[in-house]
């Protein structure tokens, strides 16, 4: 039997000796595909046009009260939209009016996108503004610039209207 453990102890050191048998490694790959999709998508945020005072005897009998305004949009980068404003709550026809202390009492204004007041604000894709693509998602501030007409026969109280504004994207 020694002799048979000193038999198998030189294979056992040939093998040692030689190295075991190599085994190669196998690989196999595939691709794994990562997806997102980005939405377009807008916000929308005002500030008040606030035109304070209109003297109807005196500085507004033949000057028109102008104020400003502002409508803050921001969208995802590289989406354009349209901004609309609403005639109001009170307006008549196509004219915005703010409402008094009694519901006869009206007081005319206009919304405009240009500081010449040339160009109306309005609600539809022809006089609505123009926001072009985003470059940064950052807020676009476009100003709102209001006109009271002068030469109204206003009576004495505080007028108000709302106006809805509308981000189109």
């Amino acid at each position: 039997m020694s002799r048979l453990r000193k038999a198998l102890g030189l294979v056992a050191i040939g093998v040692a000796v030689q190295g075991a048998p190599s085994i190669e490694a196998q690989q196999a790959t595939a691709n794994l595909q990562v997806t997102a999709s980005v939405k377009k998508q807008c916000t929308i945020t005002t500030t008040p046009v606030n035109f304070g005072a209109y003297d109807p005897i005196v500085t507004n009998k033949a000057s028109n009260l102008d104020q400003q305004g502002t409508v803050v949009v921001t969208c995802t980068k590289g989406a354009g939209a349209k901004v609309w404003l609403a005639l109001g709550s009170n307006a008549s026809g196509s004219t915005r009016r703010m409402q008094g202390p009694d519901a006869a009492a009206f007081l005319s204004y206009e919304l405009y996108k240009d500081a010449s007041r040339s160009s109306v604000w309005g609600n539809d894709d022809t006089t609505g503004l123009d926001v072009p693509p985003a470059t940064t998602a950052n807020p676009q501030t476009f100003t709102v610039y209001g006109r009271v007409p002068s030469g109204q026969d206003a009576t004495v109280g505080n007028y108000a209207d709302t106006v809805v504004a509308t981000v189109n994207f």
